[in-house]
């Protein structure tokens, strides 16, 4: 298949290195730009775990700490292998989305052994923090980076959609979905993607496609990144 990958760059650059050695051709178009925030050393005094929501808050907190002896919880495997890769050694898993990571956080860990770090976006900050809160935890939130939405389709996606190149889109979040369908609608390309397939990370993804219609919305079982290659046939 001749899939849209519209993730942020370096995601959607190793992501289309997996599509190819599966048989299938990669557009890669992202939809979001990550931009990581200056700053000096992030404190940890006094916090008995990081969190993790995403791999991107992974990065910036490496740019930003040398610490890599607290406890890491990711939502997951993506960002498990992203800690991994930068060092940490303990790193859990919850093998979800965020409510999974609260749940994961709440069944391990205990409020009186000190506050949590999410290392977070501006995007993706208050849900894991309220929701920890209301376990009794203290949180705080280290605004990593931001991830601001194009303003239009890059030039190869518009391209690929109204020459009808493509097979199908892959989404990995209802975010970047909505601004797929903005821009797709904006640019008059709504009728184009009525032949595609859709392969979403979760209803949630899926539902922000709307009002575009799509010849088949697929869902993955999981909210990661297997699940959706899952979804895909063998190239």
């Amino acid at each position: 298949m001749r899939l849209l990958v519209t993730r942020p760059r370096e995601d959607a650059e190793a992501f289309a290195a997996i599509l190819r050695g599966r048989g299938h051709e990669a557009v890669i178009a992202p939809l979001l730009e990550l931009r990581f925030m200056p700053g000096g050393e992030i404190p940890l005094l006094n916090f008995q775990a990081v969190l993790a929501s995403s791999a991107n808050g992974i990065r910036g907190f490496a740019a930003r700490s040398s610490q890599r002896n607290l406890p890491v919880y990711v939502v997951g495997p993506q960002t498990a292998e992203a800690a991994r890769h930068f060092g940490f050694a303990n790193v859990i898993s919850a093998d979800g989305d965020a409510a999974a990571l609260i749940a994961k956080v709440a069944e391990s860990t205990n409020p009186a052994d000190g506050k949590l770090l999410h290392a977070a976006g501006t995007e993706t900050a208050g849900r894991i923090k309220q929701g920890l809160e209301a376990h009794g935890y203290q949180v705080e939130a280290a605004i990593l980076y931001e991830a601001v939405p194009a303003e239009s389709l890059p030039a190869n996606a518009g391209e690929a959609l109204r020459t009808d190149m493509l097979d199908g889109v892959l989404m990995f979040s209802p975010r970047t979905a909505r601004v797929f369908a903005a821009l797709a609608a904006k640019d008059g390309l709504a009728e184009h993607c009525q032949r595609l397939e859709a392969f979403c990370i979760s209803v949630a993804t899926a539902e922000a496609l709307s009002p575009l219609v799509f010849a088949r919305l697929a869902v993955a079982g999981s909210p990661n990144q297997a699940a959706m290659l899952d979804l895909l046939p063998s190239g």
